[in-house]
């Protein structure tokens, strides 16, 4: 490996991949961004991967991986406020800009260039940009923006309607899509995006997760209680008032044994935490992992939740999924049965899956319930196996 804070040359790239924070900084699309870059490098090909980090200073790293290269590049860069929108318009300007310049060497140079939907809005970098470099463009629209933006507001402003209309503009000179899910190829073909030009390719899972994966140590309050676990980031396109409702619901009038472990950022984790504060329900409050504890963690929870409002469905496809599908527990998904993440949990196969619509707060009820039950049961099974032994 060679590493160092400059180049070694200039030479002539497969593939330049922008994304937004890097490992080990916390950010899903990051991570699957490496995941990605790494397998095309093993491929044979020439890679080269620009994102951001925390760390003061940003490096340029080379790793030979298989028969080809992945040269990794950081641009040292600060946090922010995502609530404060003027600081957040700021910072993507920025950071945009800054991401474009640094990438410049390289994308004049390079075959292909395949960007993410993180940061926001860098497709109106990288399009106009590209009418001087004529390369070929693959976005891979892991969020879509502006309409989150819209779809949190309930409606468009005069701006975000102006930036909608532009933005369509670019999109229909980028020349093939990557999409994570049907639901964000409907929308795309909604808004004109021929289906030969757009390509289903998922996620996988961030983590390996198998017979000798070792669960983290379980929270001490976890005790008798069935531990569901809420890990990475519950933002605003995250349904939280469907879910905090069924789980007051679950203490008042049912067996009061599901306990949320809010390992989780985001404002949608605040307004839970506030919530359940409020109401003076039992949870245990904890933060995301690093990404080599992932599989651990996974494993120590008896089941998952994931969540994301109707209006989000299409333009978010919450990553958490994979990983909760990857550890084989239960999933209970508050959202709408239009979302891909309806379809991966049906199709995974999991001993238990159930999905509550928003706003079903009975569903909810009888979803945490069950889930109690059937909790009840396998350690039932498990204590004859044992005596019988």
């Amino acid at each position: 490996m060679v590493v160092g804070t400059e180049a070694r040359s200039v030479e002539d790239w497969d593939i330049v991949y922008i994304c937004d924070w890097l490992p080990p900084d916390f950010g899903a699309v990051g991570q699957y961004s490496e995941l990605h870059s790494r397998e095309f490098a093993a491929q044979g090909l020439r890679v080269v991967l620009i994102g951001l980090t925390s760390q003061p200073r940003g490096r340029v790293t080379d790793e030979s991986v298989g028969a080809g290269l992945l040269r990794k590049v950081t641009l040292a860069a600060p946090f922010y406020e995502k609530t404060a929108t003027l600081k957040r318009i700021t910072w993507t300007a920025r950071m945009n800009t800054r991401l474009l310049s640094a990438a410049w060497r390289y994308l004049r140079r390079a075959r292909k260039v395949v960007f993410t939907g993180s940061p926001p809005l860098f497709l109106h970098w990288i399009a106009p940009a590209n009418i001087v470099l004529k390369k070929t463009l693959v976005y891979r629209i892991s969020d879509f923006h502006p309409e989150c933006a819209i779809a949190a507001r309930g409606r468009a402003s005069l701006a975000l309607d102006l930036l909608y209309r532009l933005t369509l503009f670019w999109r229909r000179r980028v020349h093939s899509f990557e999409v994570l899910g049907y639901d964000q190829m409907v929308r795309l073909e909604h808004i004109g995006i021929p289906a030969e030009r757009i390509c289903l390719k998922r996620d996988p899972s961030p983590v390996a997760i198998g017979p000798d994966t070792v669960p983290l140590e379980r929270p001490a309050a976890a005790r008798g209680k069935v531990l569901l676990l809420y890990s990475g980031n519950w933002g605003v396109a995250h349904d939280t008032k469907t879910f905090v409702d069924a789980y007051r619901e679950h203490y008042r009038a049912g067996p009061g044994r599901v306990l949320l472990w809010l390992n989780a950022t985001g404002s949608g984790a605040r307004q839970v935490e506030q919530a359940l504060t409020a109401l003076q329900l039992p949870f245990i409050r904890g933060a995301p992992v690093p990404l080599e504890q992932l599989a651990g963690l996974l494993m120590t929870a008896d089941a998952h939740l994931i969540t994301l409002s109707d209006p989000f469905v299409g333009f978010v496809l919450p990553s958490k999924v994979y990983g909760c599908v990857q550890s084989g527990k239960p999933v209970i998904f508050f959202g709408s049965d239009r979302s891909d993440v309806h379809k991966i949990c049906l199709d995974s196969g999991l001993p238990y899956y159930r999905r509550v619509g928003i706003g079903d707060v009975e569903g909810g009820f009888e979803a945490l319930n069950q889930l109690c039950a059937r909790s009840g049961a396998m350690t039932a099974a498990s204590g004859e196996k044992i005596a019988a032994g």
